[in-house]
C-alpha cells in the first residue's frame, strides 16, 4: 500500500506572465542587447511556454532493459550522467589501473574575480598535487570549486532535500537538475559525480568561512547525499512520485553506498577560529557516506597568520613551511593508504559488520 499522507500546504511559487517576463529579461540589461529586442521577445515567448507547461526534461527516451519500468521516459541528461559514472566505475575497479586521486579546492576565492588574488587553499592543493605526482603509478585531478564564482555557467544548484521525503526519491545520480522550465541549467554536478567515482583517494582542502565550509563546498556536499543510499533507478519511482518512493522505502530500502571504500584526507585552514570544528565536520561527513579515513596524519587543521592582517596572509603561508610540509605528509599518507588498500594490506576494522540503522 502506498502512503497517502503526503504533507502539503506551502504557498505556490508559480509566476504570472508579467512577472516571468520581467525576471527572464532581467539578465539582458546590458546595452549590447538593445538591438535584439525582437529576438528577445521571441525567446521570452518560447521560455514562457516551456515554463507554463513545466517542461523540466524536454529531451527523453525510454529507459530500456535493466530498469524497473523499461518503458518509462527518462531524461537524456540523466542517462548521460549515469553512463559517465558507470564508465569511470569500471576504470576505478580495474586492479591494474593507476591509483586515482581527487583533490578538492574548497575555496570560492580566486584571482579571476572580485578578490583579485588566488586562495591559499589553491596553493595548498597545488602542494598536495605535486606530492602525489612524485609517487609512481598515480593520477591526480584537482576539482577547483572557485570556478563557481568566476566562470560563466558553472553552477552547483542547491539540494532539494528529496531524502527527507524518502531515500528512494533521491536518485543516483541526482535527477533534480537540469530543470529547463525553471532555468536551472549548467549544473556542474553531472561532471563532478564521475570525478568522485573514479577516485581511489579524495583530499578535501578547505578554508573556514564564518565557522563553516564555503558555499560551493557545502553545495557539493549536499548534492552528494545521493551517493549515500540514493536510488539508481528513477523508473522505480516514475520520476519524482513521492508516494511511490515512500512505499519503496517502507518496504525495505537497501541504502546502497555508491562511494563506499574510497580513502579520504581532510586539510582545513583558518585565520582565527573554527578550523578544528570544520575539520571534524568534514571528517564525520566523509565517514558517514562510506569513505575511509586514511590515517591520523591525513587529517589536519591549522591557522595561517593567526590574528594577523588578511593583507599579509599569503606571506604568512610563505613562512609557514611546517604547515606546507604537513599538507605534503597528509597527501602522502593518503597515497600510502590507497596503495595498501588496493594491495589488500589494509582492511577497515568493522567493515564486514552489518549496520542495524544505515540512515
Amino acid at each position: 500500500m502506498l502512503p497517502s499522507d503526503l504533507r502539503k500546504g506551502m504557498p505556490p511559487r508559480k509566476l504570472d506572465r508579467d512577472d516571468f517576463e520581467k525576471r527572464f529579461m532581467s539578465r539582458f540589461v546590458d546595452p549590447v542587447f538593445d538591438r535584439l529586442q525582437d529576438e528577445l521577445k521571441a525567446l521570452t515567448d518560447a521560455a514562457w511556454e516551456a515554463y507554463a507547461a513545466g517542461r523540466k526534461a524536454p529531451l527523453t527516451r525510454t529507459a530500456g532493459a535493466g530498469f524497473a519500468d523499461p518503458d518509462y521516459e527518462l531524461s537524456i541528461d540523466w542517462l548521460n550522467a549515469r553512463a559517465a559514472i558507470n564508465q569511470v566505475q569500471t576504470l576505478h575497479d580495474e586492479p591494474d589501473s593507476p591509483s586515482r586521486f581527487l583533490i578538492v579546492n574548497g575555496s570560492s576565492r580566486t584571482e579571476h574575480t572580485c578578490p583579485g588574488e588566488m586562495s591559499k587553499s589553491w596553493r595548498l592543493a597545488s602542494i598536495a598535487q605535486e606530492a602525489i605526482a612524485g609517487c609512481a603509478g598515480t593520477h591526480t585531478e584537482i576539482l577547483d570549486l572557485s570556478r563557481t564564482t568566476s566562470e560563466f555557467g558553472r553552477t552547483i544548484h542547491p539540494c532539494k532535500s528529496c531524502v527527507s521525503t524518502s531515500m528512494a526519491l533521491c536518485h543516483w545520480p541526482c535527477s533534480c537538475y537540469p530543470n529547463y522550465s525553471l532555468g536551472q541549467v549548467h549544473d556542474w554536478m553531472n561532471e563532478i559525480y564521475p570525478l568522485w567515482v573514479a577516485a581511489h583517494g579524495i583530499m578535501v582542502i578547505a578554508p573556514v568561512n564564518w565557522y563553516q565550509a564555503s558555499g560551493p563546498l557545502k553545495s557539493m556536499m549536499d548534492r552528494l547525499v545521493c551517493a549515500d543510499g540514493g536510488n539508481p533507478d528513477p523508473t522505480s519511482t516514475h520520476g519524482k512520485n513521492a508516494a511511490e518512493a515512500k512505499g519503496l522505502e517502507l518496504a525495505g530500502w537497501p541504502y546502497p553506498r555508491h562511494l563506499a571504500g574510497r580513502l579520504f584526507s581532510i586539510v582545513v585552514h583558518g585565520d582565527t577560529v573554527g578550523a578544528e570544528t570544520l575539520r571534524r565536520s568534514l571528517s564525520d561527513w566523509a565517514s558517514d557516506i562510506g569513505l575511509i579515513a586514511a590515517g591520523s596524519k591525513a587529517e589536519l587543521d591549522a591557522y595561517v597568520g593567526y590574528f594577523e592582517p588578511y593583507a599579509t596572509s599569503h606571506q604568512a603561508l610563505d613562512k609557514d613551511t611546517a604547515f606546507q610540509q604537513e599538507v605534503r605528509n597528509a597527501a602522502l599518507t593518503l597515497v600510502d593508504a590507497v596503495e595498501a588498500k588496493r594491495q589488500g594490506r589494509m582492511v577497515e576494522a568493522g567493515s564486514r559488520l552489518q549496520e542495524p540503522r544505515p540512515k
